[in-house]
């Protein structure tokens, strides 16, 4: 029973001892049952962490291929996949930005052209219009007087007038009704009185007559130059002279005058024999605006020149000798019906040189004998002889 206490001083002491070994305290002090179980507990989780940290991991050995078989590839069922590109990135900056911009360029040029594609496509869907106005067609290429129409018409807007407080009851006549207040001009009246203006017209030209435009209104300028030219007549856009016919030959004297024969080529020999001549005298006027243009009406009056008018409701039907009643305030109703009538004169000087090219003429020529006869006295100057009629 002595040894018992000795014993356990012993163990006592090996306990002591272990757990400074374990804990690497040296003044760790450890009671009898509760030390040794948590030094037992602690020692327990250590040795698994030291175990697990100690544990080899497995190494894995790839076999040498002499100990499987190695499978040969068939050309025949072996499916040819395309080498990929390989992209070797630049260390030029240059580069990246030159290959940056060539990228750039082509996602615009495929956009550009999807862009167009959807354009074509979206094109054909709806309606399509066929014709569209255009101011400067009627300049251009003038309709020919086959081409009126009351759509045509109606869509230049020569039927509009005046209000009805400033009409002139001579164009009762043309009137179709009243709208708001502003007289309407019938479209069917247009049409018949612009039809045998142009034939006048056309006629005139036919027969080698001289033909004279005027349109001294602003915007009229460029319709009465085109139509004189087709008519090969002449124009006239600024303010008209007066005295210009009844007093020609002092107001017009320094114009220069010419023969021609009949295929419009100039005869010099005659020169000196147009010294002494007065000034020549349009065949036919066609005026745009008579209300602006009563001083040379009234000439035209006087020197028995006949005259086409455009009539609006508030004008004097009476002051020319064809009216075409029609709005006279639009340009695009003036240019449309000029260059109607200078169609008309194209076609007229056409038939004229047709005939001339085969030896015919289409009014009476003038003599050399004639030419030289005093305009005023009818004889030859130096003699008696009257001029025989």
């Amino acid at each position: 029973m002595a040894q018992a206490p000795r014993c356990r001083g012993v163990e006592r002491q090996a306990r002591q001892k272990f757990a400074r070994t374990i804990l690497n305290t040296p003044s760790v002090q450890v009671c009898d049952s509760t030390a040794s179980m948590i030094v037992r507990k602690f020692g327990l989780r250590q040795s698994r962490q030291l175990l697990a940290l100690t544990r080899q991991t497995p190494i894995s050995r790839r076999f040498l291929s002499t100990e499987f078989e190695t499978p040969v590839a068939n050309p025949a069922t072996e499916v040819q996949t395309p080498p990929k590109e390989t992209i070797v990135p630049s260390e030029n900056p240059l580069h990246e930005v030159v290959q940056a911009s060539r990228t750039q360029k082509t996602a615009e040029a495929e956009a550009w052209g999807r862009w167009v594609g959807q354009r074509r496509k979206f094109n054909r869907i709806g309606s399509e219009v066929e014709e569209a106005y255009d101011p400067e067609m009627v300049i251009r290429s003038p309709p020919r007087p086959s081409d009126i129409t009351l759509e045509l018409l109606l869509a230049s807007g020569t039927h509009l007038g005046h209000s009805t407080s400033r009409w002139n009851p001579q164009n009762s006549r043309y009137i179709f009704g009243i709208r708001e207040g502003v007289h309407i001009i019938s479209l069917d009246a247009t049409a018949a009185y612009l039809r045998r203006a142009a034939k006048v017209v056309e006629e005139v030209a036919a027969r080698g007559g001289i033909i004279l435009f005027a349109g001294t209104r602003k915007g009229q300028k460029r319709a009465v130059v085109r139509a004189a030219e087709l008519a090969k007549g002449y124009h006239i856009f600024e303010r008209w002279i007066p005295g210009a016919l009844t007093n020609g030959q002092q107001i017009l004297g320094h114009c220069e005058t010419m023969v021609v024969n009949a295929v419009d080529e100039k005869l010099e020999e005659f020169k000196r024999d147009l010294a002494d001549r007065p000034s020549v005298k349009p065949d036919l006027v066609v005026c745009l605006n008579p209300l602006e243009n009563v001083v040379m009406l009234h000439e035209c009056g006087l020197n028995n020149v006949p005259t086409i008018g455009i009539i609006d409701t508030d004008a004097d039907p009476t002051r020319v000798t064809y009216p075409i009643p029609a709005n006279d305030d639009s340009l695009r109703a003036t240019d449309l019906i000029v260059g109607i009538l200078g169609r008309a004169g194209q076609a007229g000087q056409k038939r004229r040189l047709e005939a001339a090219q085969e030896g015919k003429t289409t009014y009476k020529p003038i003599t050399a004998e004639q030419l030289r006869l005093d305009p005023f006295t009818g004889v030859l100057p130096g003699s008696e002889q009257k001029k025989q009629f």
